[in-house]
């Protein structure tokens, strides 16, 4: 009687223990739900998005990227050093794991718990792969627990039902390269007009960074941190002992020669950066779900005025002379854009987008460059902000000063000779050296970083970083916010703050997204622009350097600048009127 009494006992506490295994079964069903089969990937194409001009005329049809720039190729076509890359970055255990990651599982629930959302996803190669392909559109781009869970059980299926060649495979001929790039073999042609197995390993680093973030990443755009990303990347390699530190500083050290294989297109620098600010403004997904019409503020007639301005002068500058020497300019930029509304009418990113050679892809105008003397009314418009006036006299005269090192600086002259007494009219205009670090020495290295701060330029930061010769140039800067600036002294001093994308609508009409009106942000007294604009529009005052009928003397009386930097890399002129401002690289 006691040992059946036992086996009663017993009976009841596995039932009760069964019972309580299909209670959590059942409940973790009900938050869970049903999952989708695996093989329940394949999405209809999406209907193209269309960009226009501000008239409506087309630009570019950005097809489905799935149907278009998708081109699968089996994993021995893949380099070596890229399927090495994908995995040191995305997922280092990758080969080992079983589909999920316990500790960088661990490491994103501190992070979640601690900001109080998700934040931080510790997804495997294999979760993300889940997440994109098997998942639909609307659970992919939901941050949730749920969500995490799910990813996790069908990553872990994933992994019992696929080798890891095979997950790796599908996960490198199925991710988001951006650009309307799916697959590194897209991403390849895309960003370097060549098949997949053609990458060295300094081309194969860059790749592995994007899928983080693409738009973040985008070489075309962002080509500084591109850069920064794929060190990140070559550094993560050698930390897993796939190369040396010796091999990873060569690739980093490596040119990268950046073009696009040949499509349809109008103003591509222009489209393509309209492209990725309109996912930027649209809710996660939007964008590769199609069917958009974006409509941007280019004037395409003014375009094509702009890409054959900028071809011709290339073409002129690399005739040889007498002595039978190019100039040997093979790059080039233009910004046009309208102050009153700070629309773009025009961008040239350089002179051939499809030209690898001179990284044609790459946009010359957002690229960082050290602007030269282009950066000098800035200094004279803090200086005029404290005092000073077009007639105030410097002393044009050898000077030397003492830098943060204790070391002696004495700047020369373009042409390296001195004028004695001179007026700031004078100095500006003719763009005297001296004279410029003189005034900023009297103003203070902060006042001319504060001041490009209010008009726009956002790389001027950290005042301390900088000497005197940033007066002269010393910095980086962007053709883009360089012209905006200018478009503040235009207004009468009224911040000019850029935009492209004017409206976004669904194929149906619906209006998605409208840029505001534009701001009235006052950042600078009317009087100091217009002194600016009057000096910068002096014919006579410039003469000294320029002669009397130079190409800066236009009919109109455009208030002109030029910048050029040490020998000769970069060269500026920006000139504006109050309908327009032209910046050129």
């Amino acid at each position: 009687m006691r040992r059946t009494g036992r086996w009663h006992t017993a009976g009841r506490l596995a039932a009760a223990l069964v019972a309580c295994c299909l209670a959590a079964a059942g409940a973790a069903w009900l938050v869970i739900g049903p999952l989708p089969p695996l093989d329940s990937r394949q999405e209809p194409p999406a209907p193209s998005t269309l960009v226009f001009d501000r008239e409506g005329r087309l630009l570019y049809e950005a097809v489905d990227p799935n149907a278009g720039a998708h081109r699968p190729v089996p994993l021995e076509e893949i380099p070596l050093a890229l399927r090495q890359a994908i995995v040191a970055t995305e997922d280092a255990s990758f080969y080992t794991n079983p589909g999920i990651d316990a500790r960088g599982i661990l490491r994103a629930l501190i992070i979640n718990i601690g900001s109080g959302e998700i934040r931080s996803g510790g997804s495997t190669i294999t979760q993300q792969l889940a997440r994109n392909l098997i998942l639909d559109e609307e659970e992919r781009t939901t941050r949730s627990w749920r969500r995490k869970i799910r990813e996790a059980i069908l990553a872990w299926r994933l992994t019992r039902a696929l080798s890891k060649d095979e997950i790796l495979a599908l996960y490198l001929n199925e991710t988001d390269f951006g650009n309307m790039a799916i697959g590194v073999e897209a991403a390849a042609r895309v960003y370097f007009d060549k098949p997949v197995r053609q990458l060295n390993l300094a081309e194969c680093a860059l790749l592995a960074g994007l899928p983080q973030s693409p738009a973040l990443y985008n070489p075309l755009t962002h080509p500084e941190a591109a850069r920064e990303r794929q060190r990140v990347v070559l550094d993560l390699m050698v930390e897993e002992g796939y190369i040396d530190r010796a091999r990873a500083e060569m690739a980093h050290r490596e040119p990268l020669a950046l073009g696009g294989g040949a499509f349809s297109i109008e103003a591509p620098h222009a489209t393509m950066l309209a492209l990725e600010q309109a996912s930027g403004l649209l809710e996660e997904g939007a964008l590769r779900r199609g069917g958009l019409r974006i409509y941007t503020t280019v004037d395409l007639p003014l375009q094509e005025a702009a890409e054959g301005h900028v071809r011709r002068h290339l073409e002129a500058l690399n005739e040889p002379g007498p002595d039978g020497v190019s100039h040997r300019v093979q790059n080039a930029a233009l910004v046009a854009l309208e102050p009153e509304s700070g629309a773009i009418r025009a961008m040239v990113g350089s002179p051939d987008y499809f030209q690898a050679r001179i990284d044609g892809a790459v946009n010359g105008a957002l690229a960082l460059r050290q602007p030269g003397s282009a950066i000098k009314p800035l200094t004279y418009a803090a200086a005029f902000e404290r005092g000073h006036a077009p007639a105030s006299v410097f002393y044009d005269v050898p000077t030397s000063f003492v830098t943060h090192e204790q070391e002696p600086y004495t700047p020369l002259n373009y042409d390296r000779l001195f004028r004695g007494p001179v007026s700031l009219r004078t100095a500006l205009a003719s763009s005297y050296n001296v004279v410029a670090v003189q005034l900023l020495d009297r103003i203070g290295v902060p006042a001319l970083a504060e001041m490009a701060q209010r008009l726009g330029i956002t790389t001027l930061r950290a005042a301390d970083r900088y000497g005197l010769a940033l007066t002269l140039g010393g910095s980086e800067v962007r053709l883009l916010e360089l012209t905006a600036a200018y478009g503040a002294f235009a207004t009468g001093g009224l911040r000019v703050t850029p935009h492209l994308v004017e409206r976004i609508e669904t194929a149906e009409g619906e209006v998605l997204y409208e840029a505001p009106a534009p701001g009235r942000e006052r950042v600078l007294d009317e009087r100091v622009a217009h002194l600016v604009t009057d000096v910068l529009a002096d014919p006579q005052a410039r003469a000294p350097a320029f002669g009397g009928q130079s190409p800066l003397h236009t009919s109109y009386g455009a208030a002109v600048k030029t910048g050029t930097t040490t020998e000769w890399r970069d060269n500026w002129t920006i000139g504006y009127t109050r309908d327009m401002v032209v910046g050129v690289w």
